[in-house]
C-alpha cells in the first residue's frame, strides 16, 4: 500500500508520476493549496515601498525650505590693510594674516581703530594752553623745537614718552573744545617737570600740588563731578607721578594712569584700569641691519647697583665670548649693541620700564625680556611671543641654551616682525597713525564707555 505524497517539500518540488494511487486532479488541488511565494515579495514590499515614500517626501520638503527660508547674511568686510609709514598704502607683504602675525587679531583691531581715528573725543584742561600761568612750565608742553631738539634732551632723557605724549595730543586730530562731546578729559601736569620746579622738587610737594589741582578743576568744571574722575586721566614716565596721585582719592582709584612705570607688582597700578606707555627715545629711521651682519648672540649694558637680576646675570655671563654683557657703559657707541647683536637682554631696574625695549625693536634685536610682572604696552593687540623672547628671571640660568634652541626660522620669522611693530614705537612732531601716540590713545578707547551722570 502506497502512501500518499507530503504537501510541502523542503527543497524543490518534485511531481511524481506514478499510478500508484496520485491522480492528475489531485496533484493540481494540492499544488492550488499551497502558499505562494509572489504574495509573501508583495508584503515584503510594502513596507519598503512606504519607507521610500517617505524619504522622498521629506527630501522634496527640504528642498522647499531652503528655497523658501532665506539664509541670514554674513557681512565680511574687507581687512583693513597695513598703513606705511609715510603713506596710507600697506606694505607689498605685510604677513599679517598667517600664523606667525605679531597682532593677535589684526582684522579686528584695525577695524575698531578705523573708528577711534573718525569718533574718539579728548576735551584738555585750559591749563595746556595758559602760557601766562605762574605754573605754566608744569602745563604746557615743551615746544616741539626743544622736544625734537637732540641737544635739549638732557632734563627728559628716559621720561621723553611723558612730554611726547602731551605734545602730541595737542597737535591730534582727538581733541575737542565741547566737553559734552568727549569721551575723556585729559589733565596735562606733567610730573617730570615738577622734578626741575624749584618750588615743587620734593615727593611731598609734588603729591600736594597734584591733589590741589584735582580740587581745583572739580569745583571750577562739573566734568570730575559727572564720574568721580572715571573718565579722566594723566600721563607720566617717573614713578613719583604713582606716588603722588595716591594723595588724592579719586584720582588714585578712578582716574587713569597713562605711565610708562606699567608694573602691576608695584603700589597704585592697576592693569585693567590703567595704561601702559611705551618709553621711547626719539631715534633716526634707522634700516636694520641684516641677520647675517649681526655675530655677537647677546647685548647688555647698564648700571647693576640697583638691581639684583642685573647683577646676577653679570656673574653668569659677562666673561662669555659670544656675549657683550657690561656693568655699565659699553665700550663701544650704545646704538652699536644693538645693531651688531641677535638678542638685547631687558632686565629690570629701580623700575621695570626701560628704553631698551624700543631700542631693541627700533634696531632689529630680537628682545629678551626678564622683567617680572611688566604689564607690556599694547599687550592686547600685539603678540609679544612673536617678536620677543619672555622669561622669568627664576630661569636666567638658562638663557644661553634657551636661545641657541631657537631654530633659524623662528629667529627670521621674528626679526620680520620687528620691522612691522617698530613703527608702534615712534613718536613724531605731528602724530601719525599707528605710532605710539594713537596706539597709546587706542588703550584710552578701549576703556570708553563708562557710566556718568549728565553734565
Amino acid at each position: 500500500m502506497h502512501s500518499a505524497a507530503p504537501t510541502h517539500f523542503s527543497g524543490r518540488r518534485k511531481i511524481t508520476t506514478s499510478t500508484g494511487g496520485t491522480t492528475p486532479l489531485q496533484i493540481l488541488q494540492t499544488l492550488k493549496s499551497k502558499p505562494r511565494r509572489t504574495n509573501i515579495c508583495k508584503l515584503l514590499a510594502l513596507p519598503l515601498l512606504l519607507t521610500l515614500v517617505l524619504l522622498l517626501t521629506k527630501a522634496m520638503l527640504t528642498q522647499l525650505l531652503v528655497v523658501q527660508i532665506p539664509k541670514p547674511k554674513v557681512l565680511i568686510s574687507k581687512t583693513p590693510k597695513l598703513q606705511s609709514l609715510n603713506s596710507s598704502s600697506s606694505p607689498s607683504n605685510p604677513r599679517i594674516k598667517n600664523l606667525n602675525s605679531p597682532y593677535h587679531n589684526w582684522e579686528l583691531f584695525a577695524a575698531d581703530y578705523q573708528e577711534m581715528q573718525q569718533n574718539f573725543k579728548i576735551f584738555v584742561y585750559p591749563d595746556a594752553y595758559n602760557t601766562s600761568s605762574p605754573f605754566a612750565k608744569i602745563f604746557v608742553p615743551y615746544p616741539k623745537s626743544s622736544l625734537f631738539n637732540p641737544s635739549s634732551r638732557s632734563k627728559i632723557g628716559n621720561y621723553y614718552s611723558e612730554h611726547a605724549f602731551k605734545a602730541a595730543l595737542l597737535q591730534s586730530s582727538l581733541i575737542t573744545t565741547r566737553p559734552e562731546s568727549a569721551h575723556f578729559f585729559y589733565m596735562p601736569f606733567s610730573i617730570n617737570a615738577m622734578r626741575y620746579d624749584p618750588r615743587l622738587h620734593s615727593e611731598k610737594a609734588i603729591g600736594n600740588f597734584v591733589g590741589e589741582y584735582v580740587r581745583r578743576i572739580s569745583h571750577e568744571f562739573e566734568y570730575w563731578n559727572a564720574s568721580g574722575g572715571a573718565d579722566h586721566f594723566y600721563s607720566y614716565c617717573h614713578s613719583v607721578g604713582r606716588e603722588a596721585a595716591s594723595r588724592h582719592r579719586g584720582l588714585s582709584n578712578n582716574a587713569i594712569q597713562v605711565t610708562c612705570s606699567s608694573s602691576y607688582f608695584q603700589r597704585f597700578f592697576v592693569a585693567h584700569k590703567d595704561v601702559g606707555l611705551p618709553q621711547v627715545w626719539p631715534r633716526q629711521v634707522h634700516d636694520h641691519e641684516s641677520t647675517n651682519a649681526r655675530p655677537k648672540l647677546v647685548f647688555f649694558a647698564g648700571r647693576i647697583q640697583n638691581s639684583r637680576i642685573r647683577q646676577e646675570v653679570v656673574a653668569l655671563w659677562s666673561n662669555d665670548t659670544s656675549m657683550d654683557i657690561y656693568p655699565g657703559n659699553a665700550p663701544y657707541a650704545y646704538e652699536e649693541g644693538f645693531k651688531h647683536s641677535k638678542y638685547c637682554l631687558h632686565l629690570k631696574g629701580y623700575e621695570v620700564n626701560a628704553a631698551r625695549i624700543s631700542d631693541a625693536i627700533h634696531y632689529g634685536c630680537i628682545p629678551v625680556l626678564f622683567s617680572n610682572y611688566y604689564d607690556l604696552p599694547f599687550a592686547n593687540v600685539l603678540d609679544w611671543s612673536k617678536f620677543s623672547i619672555i622669561m622669568n628671571e627664576a630661569d636666567i640660568v638658562s638663557l644661553k641654551k634657551v636661545l641657541l634652541s631657537v631654530p633659524s626660522e623662528t629667529y627670521e620669522s621674528m626679526y620680520q616682525n620687528l620691522k612691522l611693530v617698530r613703527r608702534h614705537f615712534r613718536w613724531h612732531e605731528t602724530p601719525r597713525s599707528y605710532d605710539s601716540f594713537y596706539m597709546t590713545a587706542y588703550q584710552l578707547w578701549l576703556r570708553r564707555g563708562l557710566q556718568r551722570l549728565p553734565y
